[in-house]
């Protein structure tokens, strides 16, 4: 079951959040971090994938503060008008967002807490991490973590990187991996980047998305269930 629900973040700035409801009581809660082309088709797949594993899922639309609704396929003109949104990104007010679709889930759920995120949304679930109070974190190929590498996660965070992914060089892989030796890495042979965007048949790579996710659920499945 899904529906829309309106966020209210810290400074006042009011977004809508995308929810998807387990069939039974939630045995943990997720904010499903979105790419740069809104709470698009494929987020909504994804929060109603981790729903239907057991997980009461909010995506926070972290575009409404630069223009409401915002929803792009993959196509040539999605991506130009995904790109403009990038420079537009403030992501400390971006945190204020994803905290807003945490502090739902805390009021309608005495579950614990968790982010997950995929491209841009892979940044939010490491700022999560180190910024806000949430119970684990799990970041696809979050091509700006390194910008962010000296801050410290404050619980357990996971990463997925494919090996062919050209926003993530090796360098800022190892770069991460130096500062933060304790932090899970897993990358994938043939896999590039948005490997997990399973709508989009030019960055799909099934074995690693697979993977992944099973990685992922036993993760969360370790640090969110009583």
């Amino acid at each position: 079951m899904s529906e829309w629900v309106k966020l209210t973040a810290a400074d006042g700035v009011e977004l809508q959040g995308y929810v998807a409801r387990p069939a039974h009581e939630p045995k943990g809660a997720l904010v499903v971090v979105q790419e740069i082309f809104g709470v698009n088709a494929q987020v909504q797949h994804d929060a109603d994938q981790w729903a239907a594993d057991g997980f009461l899922c909010i995506a926070p639309a972290m575009f409404d503060r630069i223009e409401p609704g915002v929803n792009l396929g993959y196509d040539e003109a999605g991506w130009s008008e995904a790109m403009s949104f990038v420079p537009k990104l403030d992501m400390d007010k971006a945190t204020l967002d994803v905290n807003a679709a945490v502090q739902w889930l805390r009021s309608q759920t005495s579950s614990n807490v968790g982010v997950v995120g995929y491209c841009f949304g892979g940044t939010m679930a490491w700022l999560s991490s180190t910024r806000l109070k949430v119970e684990a974190a799990v970041g696809y190929y979050g091509g700006n973590i390194v910008s962010f590498v000296t801050e410290i996660p404050q619980g357990p965070i996971m990463l997925h990187i494919g090996k062919r992914d050209s926003h993530i060089p090796a360098e800022a892989i190892a770069k991460i991996q130096t500062a933060h030796p304790e932090v899970p890495i897993f990358l994938y042979d043939d896999a590039g980047h948005a490997f997990n965007r399973s709508l989009d048949p030019k960055s799909y790579v099934a074995d690693a998305a697979r993977l992944a996710k099973s990685r992922s659920l036993l993760f969360f499945e370790q640090h969110l269930i009583f």
